[in-house]
């Protein structure tokens, strides 16, 4: 499910229509009131969100989102006619996962989703895959080759990424996930 916080009545049903489209679940706001009571009854997996929004901004909400454990690591997008870099440094800054700067095209906006779900589905694949070889060491290029499908060298660094990002999100957790220098990654268990 998708949340898209857009108070353009003509650009949210738009938005909605391409998402639906492309085979997403999605819901619209005008403003935050009912967001947040969305957001009660259902978290989604990803917010496309308004700067501009009557009321409570779009940055508020974002900040909001970032400060609640429940909504710390959720996705967010921001979509918005702010398109300077000053504006998409602070949004990015404030937590954004990405910014789509108005007017921008449909087919981008899906895009970008997808990029930002499929960051998301590699972490979760990386910590069930330590998760179930507890010990276990697994070589840069074995972690590419298992949870990518990649079998390269070179890009290794995309794993060395996604490590940091999964230890951040498993806050005090997060030093279960040890680096062997030269070797790679493993999870040790609870000690």
């Amino acid at each position: 499910m998708i949340y898209c916080v857009e108070d353009d009545a003509s650009n949210r049903e738009l938005e909605l229509y391409t998402l639906r489209a492309s085979g997403f679940e999605a819901r619209g706001f005008a403003e935050s009131g009912a967001f947040w009571e969305a957001m009660c009854e259902h978290v989604p997996d990803l917010v496309l969100l308004d700067i501009m929004l009557p009321g409570e901004d779009g940055l508020e909400i974002l900040k909001k989102l970032r400060s609640s454990p429940l909504t710390e690591q959720l996705p967010v997008i921001l979509a918005t006619a702010r398109g300077s870099e000053y504006d998409k440094v602070v949004g990015l800054d404030t937590g954004a996962d990405d910014y789509l700067a108005k007017p921008f095209g449909m087919m981008e906006m899906v895009s970008r989703i997808r990029a930002v779900l499929r960051r998301t589905l590699k972490e979760y694949e990386l910590l069930k895959l330590f998760l179930e070889n507890i010990g276990q060491v697994f070589s840069r290029e074995a972690l590419l080759s298992r949870v990518w499908d990649a079998d390269y060298a070179g890009e290794t660094r995309t794993v060395d990424v996604h490590v940091g990002t999964l230890r951040t999100k498993l806050a005090e957790c997060g030093g279960l996930i040890e680096t062997g220098r030269g070797v790679g990654y493993k999870m040790e268990g609870v000690k």
